[in-house]
């Protein structure tokens, strides 16, 4: 991805903003990363759960009409983990302590995510449409039975077509 630098320095600086923040992700919706600054977690493994969750809020929310998804935010034992969306085709997931300031994080968050929506988007915008992949010139020849490459199949009366 062309912002992948764009979007870990936007997760660096979020991480300066938030100093209770544990680690930081921005996943495609699908569950790929994109960037991520999560030391003591795997991150391919954050992003597939995180695409995960991303698919039951999006149907929680729609199932109560509450509209699109803007974030989700799980309280645990040792702290919390919020997902905010970044853009139509990404998402920001948070690590956090348990004594951070909830309304912090959501305001640095939801700021963090439309910054990276932003990057993902301009990116997107800027790559060329993948080069269509060339046919094989055999695939293009009309196919044609030879002596050689016909079979023979008995007919539903038992006599060779």
């Amino acid at each position: 991805m062309a912002a992948e630098a764009e979007v870990l320095d936007e997760l660096h600086r979020l991480r300066a903003r938030v100093p209770q923040l544990t680690g930081a992700l921005a996943a495609s919706v699908d569950g790929l990363v994109l960037a991520q600054d999560t030391p003591g977690v795997e991150p391919e493994g954050l992003a597939a759960l995180t695409a995960a969750a991303l698919g039951v809020a999006l149907r929680v929310a729609d199932a109560t009409g509450r509209g699109d998804f803007r974030e989700l935010l799980l309280r645990g034992e040792h702290g919390y983990v919020a997902t905010y969306a970044a853009g139509p085709s990404a998402v920001l997931t948070l690590l956090a302590g348990d004594r951070t300031n909830v309304g912090r994080l959501h305001l640095e968050g939801r700021r963090s995510g439309t910054r990276i929506g932003e990057l993902v988007e301009a990116a997107a915008e800027t790559q060329p449409a993948p080069a269509a992949r060339p046919t094989p010139k055999t695939a293009l020849a009309p196919r044609t039975r030879t002596a050689r490459t016909a079979r023979t199949v008995p007919g539903p009366t038992g006599e060779s077509r």
